[in-house]
């Protein structure tokens, strides 16, 4: 049998320690403040021990009422994100996947059909997520290939999917172009991409001007555009290398790391997503990889 106290009276001290006041905790938790005050005064009670000390006109944790708060915060906040969680789940079953917006526009929503026909049983729900950081979107996984700005321990836990092979890509009459008039489009969160390109190819693919752009659409419609050289990755722009629209003068090469699926930290994996990652493997998988 569980020893606890109050659990109403804890809402309340919760309350009263963030917001600092009976009156706001009153307020917030829509009881009066005497109902509040008496909460209060029942925990200290049941505890044996002062929560609070007068400070002018408001109140101040004791000692051994701040190290208590910090655990009845950090329990708090694990049950809220584990209700939330819950909420989301049963309203929207199915897996949660965060990627990039090009990477979803123009790979995974055109072959998602061929994953629901094996899994009619999974629905995928779509956030966008961005190079320059990883925003907590609650995603069971998060698709990328860059994490240089990710923590150690996602880093460490991330899933391998493919290899990636990037190209310096432009179309067929900006490639006429000699390299040193040639301007370089990049990826203004993955700057890093173009070093890598060059230290392993060598290539002054364009050493003139640099243009920059927050996603990777826009790089790639500047270089349909005649603007200058993009670097992109291979699957997304296999339309416009077929139709001839944009040229690879200096083929792709592998860059290191590949595309990875963070799976959400503090989460055991699930099913779903263990089936939406062996599909991905395969789905991506080509001739080269």
């Amino acid at each position: 049998m569980r020893q606890l106290p109050p659990l109403s009276a804890v809402r309340a001290f919760e309350a009263i320690a963030r917001s600092g006041s009976v009156t706001r905790a009153a307020e917030e938790l829509c009881r009066s403040h005497g109902a509040v005050s008496r909460h209060l005064r029942l925990l200290q009670e049941h505890a044996g021990v002062a929560l609070f000390e007068k400070d002018g006109t408001g109140l101040r944790l004791t000692q051994g009422g701040a190290t208590f708060y910090a655990s009845v915060r950090a329990a708090f906040d694990q049950l809220e994100n584990a209700y939330e969680r819950l909420a989301r789940e049963s309203q929207a079953p199915g897996l949660h996947v965060a990627c990039s917006a090009t990477f979803a526009m123009r790979w995974l929503v055109p072959n998602l059909a061929v994953f629901y026909r094996k899994h009619p049983e999974i629905r995928i729900r779509l956030s966008m997520t961005s190079a320059r950081e990883m925003r907590n979107e609650g995603a069971d996984l998060i698709l990328a290939w860059d994490l240089s700005g990710y923590a150690e321990t996602d880093r460490r836990q991330a899933l391998a999917l493919a290899p990636v092979r990037f190209g310096a890509v432009c179309t067929p009459a900006y490639a006429r172009r000699k390299p040193a008039t040639r301007a370089r489009i990049a990826h203004e969160y993955t700057s890093s991409a173009w070093n890598q390109w060059e230290a392993i190819t060598g290539q002054p693919a364009a050493q003139g001007d640099t243009l920059a752009f927050p996603h990777t659409h826009l790089c790639i419609e500047a270089a349909l555009s005649g603007l200058g050289v993009a670097l992109v990755e291979r699957r997304l722009i296999s339309r416009e290398l077929q139709d001839g629209q944009l040229v690879a003068p200096y083929g792709f090469v592998p860059f290191d790391g590949g595309l990875r699926a963070v799976p959400a930290a503090g989460r055991a994996r699930t099913a779903h997503a263990d089936a939406f990652i062996a599909w991905l493997r395969g789905a991506l998988a080509g001739p080269e990889d």
